[in-house]
This record gives structure tokens, C-alpha cells and sequence, in this order.
């Protein structure tokens, strides 16, 4: 029994490791900013998950075009300026408004099982001001880059629409059917890099933990 409880604390030792390595590394090093720095985006940290925020309507492309403002929330508001995506465990974020919410059943499954997955999808008339956004300025190509990702997230009806799930915990916001399964291999925080990784903005080795996606966000052009 001992040898056994000795080896598991090697194995926790040497997992500890690679994930802190993981944590502190970023995927590009040195000096990579681009020629083009015209449009800001921005992620907002949540505490143990991430939302990536993007303007509503740009020479770029019109959001609206693709979830019409007024659907989104329940005040069927139609001048929001920006629109905050996140991706994550179906069950687990219908069912958890807050922190203080957590069910330890749906987040056993959602980290250990391949389970269902949503897009939630925030509209705001202004920017939030919060300490936990940081903003970062990409190239009008990368921007089209990262709407498509965003955008090839959903999944669409017969007729190539959104399909929403329900309203959210707000008045303005709901939740849509996505793809992808989620589980711990591929967490909401690891959605988030690949987004913003197809806009070549540096982000962790292993991105798992939302401070990860902060302390690593970066595309070389600060707003």
C-alpha cells in the first residue's frame, strides 16, 4: 500500500509539473506584432471561464446578419453594441447561474464525459467596464478568422440558422445548440485559445484555466 500511495504522489507530482509548464508557457515568443491593428476584441474572465467579446457591427462583418439582435434576449433590444460568446458544458451552464449554483454531479460529468455542449451569447448597448476584460488589437483578416471560428461553433437548422436553446440568466442573453462535445481535454477556456489562436493571438500551451488565457493574451498590438 505504501509503494502504491508513493507512486500515485510521483505520478501528482509530475502531472503538477506539466501543468504548471503548460500554464506559464506561452505558443509564441518574442516579437510578433503584426502590420495591422485595426479592430479590438476583447476577453472578459469570469473566474473560471472565459468570454470573448467582439463588436456587433464593423466594415468586417454585421453580427446581426447572423443572430438577429432582437432574439437574443428577452427585452428584444436591437442597439446592442457588442456581443460576448462563450462556449461551454451544456447541462452545467444552464444549471449554474453563479459559483454559489455548482452541482457537483454536473460538473463531475462535464469534466470526465464527453457531454453536450452550448454557445452562450451576451448582448451589450455599451462596453462592460470590468477589470477582468483585457483588449487586443488584430488585422481585419484575423478579425474575419475568428468570426468564422465563432460562427462554425453554432449549429445551424435545415434552413442554416441559429438554434436557440433558451433564454439566459439576463435579459440579455441566451443559450444556443454548438458543436463539439466538452469534457476536460476540451474545456471552455481551451475554445476560447482556439479562437482566438485562428486571430494569431498568443495563448497558453495549456489553457484550460481561464488566468492561463489572461496572463498569456497578447497579439502583439495593444489596444
Amino acid at each position: 500500500m505504501k509503494k502504491i500511495i508513493h507512486r500515485l504522489k510521483i505520478v501528482a507530482l509530475l502531472l503538477g509539473t506539466v501543468f504548471t509548464i503548460g500554464y506559464l508557457t506561452p505558443r509564441k515568443w518574442g516579437n510578433f506584432a503584426p502590420a495591422d491593428c485595426t479592430i479590438s476584441i476583447y476577453v472578459h474572465d469570469q473566474g473560471i471561464h472565459t468570454e470573448i467579446i467582439l463588436p456587433v457591427n464593423n466594415e468586417y462583418f454585421n453580427w446581426n446578419q447572423f443572430l438577429p439582435l432582437t432574439e437574443i434576449g428577452r427585452d428584444a433590444n436591437s442597439d446592442y453594441k457588442y456581443l460576448g460568446f462563450g462556449w461551454g458544458d451544456r447541462a452545467f451552464m444552464l444549471a449554474t447561474p453563479t459559483s454559489a449554483t455548482i452541482d457537483p454531479v454536473i460538473t463531475f460529468k462535464a469534466l470526465f464525459l464527453p457531454t453536450p455542449s452550448t454557445m452562450q451569447v451576451q448582448g451589450y448597448e455599451v462596453f462592460p467596464p470590468d477589470r477582468a476584460t483585457k483588449c487586443v488589437k488584430i488585422s481585419g483578416a484575423n478579425y474575419l478568422r475568428i468570426v468564422n471560428f465563432i460562427k462554425n461553433s453554432f449549429q445551424l437548422d435545415a434552413a442554416g440558422n441559429t438554434i436557440k436553446i433558451s433564454y439566459g440568466y439576463h435579459n440579455n442573453d441566451s443559450f444556443y445548440e454548438a458543436k463539439g462535445s466538452y469534457s476536460i481535454l476540451r474545456s471552455c477556456n481551451d475554445w476560447t485559445a482556439e479562437a482566438l489562436r485562428e486571430a494569431e493571438v498568443n495563448t497558453p500551451v495549456w489553457s484550460t484555466l481561464s488566468s492561463a488565457i489572461m496572463l498569456h493574451l497578447n497579439s502583439g498590438c495593444q489596444c
